[in-house]
């Protein structure tokens, strides 16, 4: 029997029509959440992925503006431009399209990002929150995975999580989410010795490796829930993920398709975020105006 499919475009779909719905309240009231997107260079993914995210602002009526700079751009000078956005009120989220020439230290980016529009939630106070269990912006990747089996009635609570994949954006807050919701959690990576050893213990397996197919049937518990975060091309030039779908899915309870399952979900609730920060926006000029009464 084949495992249940989690679309991440129909459960994407759903929650936009939320936001949809919020954003039109907001514009009702003369405010139009605002999304700055920073483009370093000219790499195809990082453009195909900005051109997505301004699409999907378009779509939800929120504003989006994108700032296209050059590969040799010093750091300096893309850190004064974070800096106008910082103070642009007309913006509410600011996000720099990863990764970055080599020359530029993406750390010092990120923190140059006022804390208030870290809409991806990569600044180190949105991580530190995270960390706490504290109301923050979450990454949007990890953020759109807890949705997923939210929206899958998926309970984690009690279930063995592993994720393969340690990087800051997926696989160590992936791990932190999963534990804040009562799983007991297991990383895995480039030095795990016997990686089916402990896949195969996973109730919930997320990958995120960057690795076409690398995760088979062999690597994998009968009746588990697999997330596959990975994007990749195949030897046919088809989009895959980082498990072989094929191979896993008469073994699987459910999981997630390549395309139309994380992905879909990222820039989902890259808007999420957005709207949230124009909420809190609104919500403060309340209080300074009753205040200032």
């Amino acid at each position: 029997m084949s495992g249940k499919l989690i679309n991440g475009k129909e459960i994407g779909d759903l929650i936009r029509q939320s936001i949809q719905h919020e954003v039109n309240d907001l514009q009702e009231h003369g405010i139009t959440p605002g999304l700055a997107v920073i483009l370093v260079g000219d790499n195809p993914a990082s453009k195909t992925y900005v051109s997505n995210k301004q699409k999907s602002c378009e779509q939800m009526g929120i504003y989006s503006q994108l700032i296209e700079l050059s590969a040799d751009i010093s750091e300096e000078t893309l850190l004064s431009e974070i800096d106008k956005l910082n103070a642009d009120s007309a913006i509410d989220g600011i996000l720099v399209q990863l990764p970055l020439p080599k020359h530029i230290d993406e750390q010092n980016v990120i923190a140059a990002i006022s804390p208030e529009k870290d809409v991806d939630g990569f600044h180190p106070e949105s991580v530190g929150k995270m960390m706490l269990g504290q109301p923050t912006y979450l990454p949007c990747t990890p953020f759109g995975v807890m949705k997923l089996l939210e929206y899958a009635n998926i309970d984690v609570a009690g279930k063995h999580a592993v994720i393969i994949g340690r990087s800051h954006i997926v696989g160590v807050p992936m791990g932190q989410l999963l534990l804040q919701k009562d799983a007991t959690v297991t990383y895995c990576h480039s030095k795990t010795p016997n990686l089916a050893a402990m896949t195969t213990q996973a109730d919930i397996l997320v990958v995120a490796t960057g690795r076409a197919k690398m995760i088979g049937a062999e690597h994998v518990k009968e009746g588990a829930v697999v997330i596959d975060v990975g994007i990749n091309r195949d030897e046919n030039n088809k989009l895959c993920g980082d498990v072989d779908f094929d191979s896993v899915i008469d073994k699987v309870s459910a999981i997630t398709p390549v395309p139309k399952g994380v992905g879909p979900m990222t820039i989902t609730m890259l808007l999420f975020n957005t709207l949230q920060s124009a909420k809190k926006k609104v919500s403060s000029r309340q209080m300074s105006s009753k205040q200032v009464k």
